[in-house]
Parts: C-alpha cells; sequence; structure tokens
C-alpha cells in the first residue's frame, strides 16, 4: 500500500472541505476515480489564493502552471453525501515548476492521498521560470518545511 504523506510540521497547508455529490459517484455508488484529480486542483487553487497569489493573477500576467504529472492512491471509498477534506501543502519549488501533496480525507479515515507536478508556461505553452520574486516566496515556504523535518529526524 503507498504511503501516505503527512504535511511536514512548519508546512502552510490548506484545509478544502467537500461534500461529495451525486454526480461525483460512479455506477457502483462511490466516488469515481478521476474526481479526486478535480478535488486536488481545487484545492492546489485554494492553497495559492491563501498562501502565494490568486491564480487569476497568474493567469493575468499570461502565466499558467500546466499540470505535468498526477498521483493519486486510493485507500478507502468515499461515496455520495460523505464530506471530506483535502489537506494540500507545496512538497518543493524550482525554476519553473512545483510540486503539490494531497491527503483526502473522511473524518479521521484517509480515503486518497497523492500529488501533482505543474510546469510554468506562458499563452502559447511555453515554459518560463516562475518570476522570482514569487518563486523566492514558494521556496521559503517549501524550505521552511523541509528544514521542519530535517530538524525532526523524519
Amino acid at each position: 500500500m503507498a504511503r501516505i504523506p503527512l504535511p511536514p510540521p512548519a508546512a502552510k497547508t490548506t484545509n478544502l472541505r467537500h461534500r461529495v455529490a451525486f454526480f461525483e459517484t460512479d455506477a457502483m455508488g462511490i466516488v469515481h476515480h478521476a474526481n479526486y484529480v478535480r478535488w486536488f486542483e481545487l484545492a492546489r487553487v485554494a492553497w495559492m489564493d491563501e498562501h502565494d497569489r490568486p491564480y487569476r493573477d497568474y493567469v493575468a500576467d499570461g502565466l499558467h502552471f500546466a499540470t505535468t504529472e498526477v498521483e493519486v492512491h486510493y485507500h478507502r471509498a468515499a461515496a455520495f453525501d460523505d464530506r471530506v477534506e483535502i489537506v494540500t501543502w507545496l512538497a518543493w519549488v524550482r525554476g519553473a515548476s512545483l510540486r503539490m501533496e494531497y491527503v483526502v480525507r473522511r473524518g479521521e479515515e484517509v480515503v486518497a492521498s497523492g500529488a501533482t507536478e505543474h510546469a510554468m508556461v506562458n499563452l502559447d505553452g511555453r515554459p518560463r521560470r516562475i518570476p522570482a520574486e514569487r518563486r523566492a516566496s514558494l521556496a521559503a515556504q517549501a524550505s521552511a518545511a523541509e528544514a521542519a523535518v530535517d530538524r525532526s529526524g523524519s
């Protein structure tokens, strides 16, 4: 079974609450697997709004974070009307890319976990470096979280 990631103690997290809608379920009555990726996207944008800058500001500057990799690990099934919480945090940032990690919980039970990686691109889809000021701010958040893990011996 996949390791369940936990945010480092100093990580800035966003907790997004969601009530599972009927249309998110499949013929077996459980959440269709593709919806977890949608939830990750909602949580990532909420994290940026809370800890970086609103995603719409990047868009206004002609920039996007294109998804380059998605990992989803399914631990338990979620169903219609479940209340879940998607916890997300920044795992790392590089010159033109970043990685976000996620845990989806129903109460104390982990339903799913995963990660997404994103490359900054312009409107033509060409890679671009994350603007220096934003990259420095993001890197400080990621390194503070990593440093907390290093100090704890984890």
